[in-house]
């Protein structure tokens, strides 16, 4: 789990609840972080989950409610500013399981804010802002499942 931090590891990692991580591995040595913990079981279709990542973020006023929206909003922050951010989605299996597709949108909104963070305009290279996506899973059958759905985006 230490290059999870590093952002040397996947754009989204998924992990079951069996997992063992050290706590001083994966958090910042120094700075403002911030953590946003979301519920896969609340976020069953779009509407919910613009809804729980708009309460969990603060989104402002101006938020659309829609996937590029949500894209947006995830990419800039700048009304939360922190040296970290941290999404944690907790029974990741269960979100959005009624439509595979927009799962696969959600996923692929997620990736590029990791990456967008990971390499912001107006930074030097490789002075990019941490900006992780943990997915958790309450058995490790599922998180092996997860793995591979999200493999399959090449994201």
């Amino acid at each position: 789990m230490s290059d999870w931090w590093d952002g040397s590891g996947d754009a989204l990692t998924v992990c079951p609840r069996s997992a063992v991580v050290q706590v001083g591995a994966i958090l910042p040595e120094t700075g403002r972080l911030v953590v946003a913990r979301l519920d896969g079981a609340k976020m069953t279709d779009a509407n919910l989950v613009f809804y729980e990542f708009s309460d969990a973020l603060l989104f402002p006023g101006y938020f659309g409610w829609n996937w590029d929206a949500l894209s947006d909003c995830l990419r800039d922050l700048n009304w939360m500013p922190a040296d970290a951010y941290v999404i944690v989605v907790d029974r990741a299996p269960l979100l959005m399981s009624g439509s595979f597709d927009e799962r696969q949108i959600l996923f692929r909104v997620l990736s590029r804010a990791v990456r967008t963070w990971a390499n912001p305009v107006g930074r030097p290279y490789g002075k990019g802002v941490p900006f992780r996506v943990l997915l958790l899973c309450d058995r490790d059958e599922e998180a092996v499942e997860l793995e591979r759905e999200i493999a399959s985006l090449q994201l």
